[in-house]
């Protein structure tokens, strides 16, 4: 009776043509988003993912050019699916145009569709991949599969790439599954969630002859589940390394947007920070000089530190012998052959007792529109800008390696977005010891922005087998563990720090060895498996 049921809407969903397909894939992506932070409801992807193995079920055509039809009505229902998955996961990107909106409220409305139309490209070209490789039946969960996590990936490289949201994240909702992140990464996770909650899709079926079939697609997703569940709980068993022994300070500053940049209340802006980094929070917390390093958030100060005499001075007073304040700041160097005279930097820095910059790392991957502007002699002219306010945009570093401080164990610097991508660390330079995550989310406010931000660098711990400490302007800084676990945190917009001791970290997990290779093999394998389904039909 179920399984008439399941048919019965299956058949109702391939039956849709002209606008009512093109809503319900647009409705059936938008609800998919609700597997992300911060709704977390991943099970949804078990009612989405089938209703889109439908979608392209029916895209059928007929006549001469039959299959160029059927590949086309395919990328139409991708796009759309996507253009719903993303206008619904990433609205809240429209609230960076908002801070300055006398400047750049008028692009808000074009961010907020053209992101997700574009992003959407992507979904568009795995639904026609998977359309290529189609064969009605059971086993075409394979084709869909091998089609949406070769395009996920594509998203995260191509141009810049852009992965945030990948639909592996729907699998990092839960402790365990988290865990495998650290055996095939995102990508693999992403490869992995595209068959299993497509699974269902086997049941919406009328053909008696591949009953069999309909039982081995839900088999094999329900296997690689239980392995990959009895993986992470195995992962999460291996006994805790030992902590450093070095404690840290984060600071959140929780400093509204419109004021990190507003030359009138820098004074209030540094105070903030400077009586934090110094307040005592406990008998054994009385003040900076009671921690190894104090953090602060990307973009801490505003205004150039090297211009600013009179702040070098008040943190050479605030600094302890033997102590560093490591802080997102921007910076920049002369350089005679650049257009503007001098290179730009968003950086970390680490500060010492005498307020000297002792180590850097300058951000290597940079915001498109948000920190330079591609074709920027072009936009410029015609009046864009980017929404930072160095004027002609930041130039990128020259690259990423962990930095060496005196006192602490080395650590590796990612900068705001750095941090959304997998593979962050440099496999020929000497491993770091833990993780340091600077950003300022408060662009975006109280909204799904930061959440999802914090449940990618929660990835990143996993798939380094490292700590991360995580510094945000205004929320949400953590403390995080080698597997992913939160160990304290902050709320959004509240003004305070987190003291904490540097958890340790485990040996490098099988993914700092392999990186994106187990996702292709996942993704070969898909293809192998629907290009055999479709053979045996000729």
């Amino acid at each position: 009776m179920r399984n008439a049921m399941l048919q019965a809407v299956a058949q109702g969903v391939m039956l849709q043509w002209g606008w009512r397909r093109a809503v319900l894939a647009i409705l059936a992506g938008a609800l998919s988003s609700l597997a992300m932070p911060p709704f977390g409801l991943f099970p949804v992807l078990f009612l989405t993912f089938p209703v889109f193995v439908w979608l392209i079920d029916g895209s059928v055509a007929s006549g001469p050019n039959k299959r160029r039809q059927e590949l086309l009505s395919s990328a139409a229902v991708g796009w759309c699916f996507g253009f719903g998955y993303f206008l619904a996961g990433l609205w809240w990107v429209g609230g960076a145009f908002l801070v300055d909106a006398k400047t750049f409220g008028w692009l808000m409305p074009f961010a907020v569709m053209l992101m997700p139309a574009g992003l959407a490209l992507f979904h568009a070209l795995g639904a026609a991949a998977a359309r290529a490789l189609w064969r009605p039946g059971p086993l075409r969960v394979f084709a869909f599969a091998a089609g949406l996590a070769a395009a996920e990936i594509l998203r995260g490289y191509a141009l810049t790439g852009f992965p945030w949201n990948a639909f592996g994240y729907a699998l990092a909702q839960t402790t365990v599954t988290l865990q495998l992140g650290a055996l095939v990464g995102l990508h693999g996770m992403t490869a992995i969630a595209a068959f299993v909650f497509a699974a269902p899709a086997a049941f919406g079926l009328q053909d008696a002859a591949n009953a069999r079939g309909r039982l081995l697609v839900p088999a094999l997703a329900v296997l690689i589940l239980a392995l990959g569940s009895a993986y992470g709980a195995y992962r999460l068993s291996i006994p805790e390394p030992p902590a450093t022994a070095k404690r840290i300070r984060v600071v959140q500053p929780s400093i509204p947007q419109q004021q990190k940049f507003d030359s009138a209340k820098a004074s209030e802006t540094l105070s903030a920070l400077l009586t934090l980094s110094d307040v005592a929070t406990s008998p054994q917390s009385s003040g900076f000089a009671d921690f190894d390093a104090v953090i602060w958030p990307e973009s801490a100060f505003p205004f150039f530190l090297q211009d600013e005499p009179a702040a070098a001075a008040a943190l050479a007073a605030l600094i302890p012998d033997g102590k560093v304040l490591i802080s997102g700041l921007q910076r920049y160097e002369t350089d005679a052959s650049h257009p503007r005279g001098y290179r730009g930097y968003n950086s970390i820095g680490v500060i010492d007792t005498s307020a000297n910059l002792v180590a850097a790392y300058d951000k290597t991957h940079l915001v498109p529109f948000g920190e330079y502007l591609p074709l920027q002699d072009l936009l410029e002219a015609i009046g864009f800008r980017q929404l930072t306010n160095m004027p002609g945009g930041f130039d990128a570093g020259s690259a990423r390696a962990p930095l060496s401080v005196p006192g602490l164990p080395a650590f590796l610097p990612l900068i705001c977005y750095e941090a959304i991508f997998p593979g962050v660390a440099d496999r020929a330079l000497p491993r770091a010891v833990w993780l340091l995550n600077v950003t300022n989310d408060a662009w975006y406010g109280d909204t799904p922005g930061p959440r999802q931000h914090l449940l990618q660098a929660r990835l990143r711990a996993v798939e380094e087998g490292l700590p991360m400490v995580r510094a945000a302007n205004n929320g949400i800084s953590a403390v995080i563990d080698s597997r992913g676990r939160i160990l304290a945190s902050l709320p959004l917009d509240e003004r305070n720090v987190i003291d904490a001791v540097l958890p340790g970290a485990l040996p490098p997990p099988p993914f700092t060895r392999l990186g994106v290779i187990p996702a292709l093999v996942l993704v070969m394998l898909f293809f192998a498996g629907a290009l055999v389904w479709r053979q045996a039909g000729r």
